[in-house]
């Protein structure tokens, strides 16, 4: 694969097999956010479980103490007065089954989470084919499918982010922007941290977290121990 100069010259900033600690790897993400954008610190934990079970599964969402640095677009499926509730708490996007059309055909998708009242998944379940390879399907576990819509737009504009299992059990999560600063990223990557390892499923043996690194968006991934990951 071939890697710019900007790319190479991160790599020069550490020792790629060395493990470090939270606080040490941030920084060097930060460090190695050379883009002329504000990148996003993403995390990746591998997980020791197997999501082919559904007892090993891991999912949630978390407020995030400082939030994303982006402001999420929040569609929210309703009727009635859940839909002028919806609209007094900020959804970008509301409406019921006339919406299903608009998704299906026009490749509707000027949204990052969609919210539906409990009265409205017969009707959203027949996205799920398109929404769920996004991960956009409403599910209870992450609190998007709630009869307080309200609630659920607050959290999610106040940086509310979902976590699951990608079919190689990693987690991939954005726990802000470079410009956050290492303390700052530091807070948010222990709650994101803390509410995996809280989530760990019952049928789960042996070692949990597997693996932990974090990267800017253009930057190299910088391990974390596994020991240390909770520091």
């Amino acid at each position: 694969m071939f890697r710019g100069k900007k790319y190479k010259d991160s790599l020069a900033l550490f020792e790629k097999s060395k493990l470090h600690d939270p606080s040490e790897a941030l920084d060097i993400a930060i460090k190695t956010a050379k883009a002329k954008f504000d990148e996003t610190v993403e995390v990746h934990v591998k997980l020791g479980v197997d999501s082919r079970h559904a007892d090993q599964q891991v999912r949630g969402a978390i407020v995030l103490p400082h939030g994303t640095g982006k402001v999420a677009r929040v569609l929210v499926f309703a009727k009635g007065d859940k839909l002028d509730e919806a609209q007094a708490a900020g959804a970008d996007f509301f409406g019921g089954e006339e919406l299903i059309p608009k998704i299906q055909n026009d490749n509707w998708f000027d949204y990052d989470v969609v919210v539906a009242t409990p009265d409205m998944m017969g009707v959203v379940g027949r996205l799920g084919k398109i929404l769920g390879p996004k991960g956009l399907m409403p599910s209870p576990k992450a609190g998007t499918v709630t009869p307080d819509v309200a609630r659920a737009i607050s959290e999610i504009k106040s940086g509310k982010i979902e976590y699951r299992l990608d079919k190689t059990n990693i987690i991939h999560c954005p726990i802000g922007k470079a410009s956050f600063g290492v303390e700052k990223l530091l807070e948010n990557y222990k709650a994101l941290i803390g509410a995996v390892i809280k989530a760990k499923p019952a049928a789960a043996k042996g070692q949990y977290l597997k693996s932990v690194a974090v990267a800017a968006t253009m930057g190299p991934g910088i391990k974390i121990s596994p020991s240390k990951a909770e520091a």
